[in-house]
């Protein structure tokens, strides 16, 4: 396929990338600084854009047959939660305003309900320095779940996902939907590069459009 990735110099766009293109793919990296793509490869092109610029974006995403969001506002930035949304609604409007029909966006694992009514965001062990980014991807898939002209999929990682999980790249996961997948330890973690298999997998196969889903070891 040939498909967007918006995001792809960041921790989780770069393991996009590498699997997009290890699985043949044509990809067009977008991202604000081109130098910030250390990857060369003949199916993959670097085009500097702004994820919260609509106009930029919709003028770079014709003919594609996916549009990959890993947009990430950044989690030390004071006003996370209305740029995450800012850039986020800008994305999907761009992929309509350019005729491509599938969005894949990965998202949080916050809005995973852990108790019946419960999301994991709304409880008081939730990380303070965390909440805001959370409760902004939590909003957002309310706002995806109201689309009906795009073929959407809104991926939530295990609630542990970050550099520190070393299993690599194993080929191995379990799906879930709206709450978390746990282990025999009840630990809910996954590797990014397994994330990037699982959302690779959904891209080609097309299990959960217009739905949420997540995974886990």
């Amino acid at each position: 396929m040939k498909v967007a990735l918006i995001g792809a110099s960041g921790f989780v766009g770069s393991h996009f990338l590498t699997e997009a293109l290890e699985r043949g793919h044509h990809v067009t990296a977008i991202v604000r600084h081109p130098e910030g793509v250390k990857v060369k490869h003949e199916n993959l092109t670097v085009k500097k854009g702004d994820a919260y610029n609509e106009e930029e974006l919709t003028a770079l995403l014709p003919g594609h047959d996916a549009v990959l969001n890993t947009f990430n506002s950044g989690w030390t930035n004071p006003n996370i939660y209305d740029d995450f949304l800012k850039g986020s609604k800008s994305i999907q409007q761009a992929t309509k305003n350019a005729g491509v029909k599938r969005l894949l966006v990965v998202g949080g694992a916050g809005s995973l309900e852990i108790a019946p009514g419960v999301q994991l965001v709304d409880t008081p062990q939730f990380p303070a320095e965390y909440k805001q980014g959370a409760l902004a991807a939590r909003d957002y898939l309310n706002i995806l779940r109201k689309e009906e002209e795009l073929e959407w999929t809104f991926l939530s990682p295990a609630i542990l996902m970050h550099p520190g999980i070393t299993d690599g790249r194993t080929g191995k996961y379990r799906i879930g939907t709206d709450q978390p997948v746990f282990n025999y330890a009840k630990e809910s973690k996954i590797s990014v590069e397994d994330l990037a298999i699982a959302f690779m997998d959904e891209l080609e196969n097309k299990k959960f459009i217009r739905k949420r889903f997540t995974v886990a070891y």
